[in-house]
């Protein structure tokens, strides 16, 4: 999966955050709903500019991020 066919960053758009591309629906935003239990499905249907194809960018662009930086996490 490509994501950056569906994830743009625009400093003119949602403030340079990480948006679904022709959207201001942001990245954060579809990932919070899947973290607090929400399915793909039930991202799209609340967001329907926003495709599942764009639901799986969300995920692999949170992925490509985790890969590039270490986060401490208390012992």
């Amino acid at each position: 999966m490509n994501w950056r066919e569906h994830i743009t960053v625009d400093p003119h758009v949602c403030h340079g955050k990480a948006c679904v591309r022709g959207t201001r629906v942001l990245v954060s935003v579809v990932l919070d709903n899947l973290a607090a239990g929400l399915s793909a499905e039930e991202v799209t249907q609340s967001y329907p500019s926003v495709s599942a194809e764009a639901v799986r960018a969300a995920l692999a662009y949170a992925a490509d991020l985790a890969g590039e930086r270490v986060v401490a996490v208390p012992a």
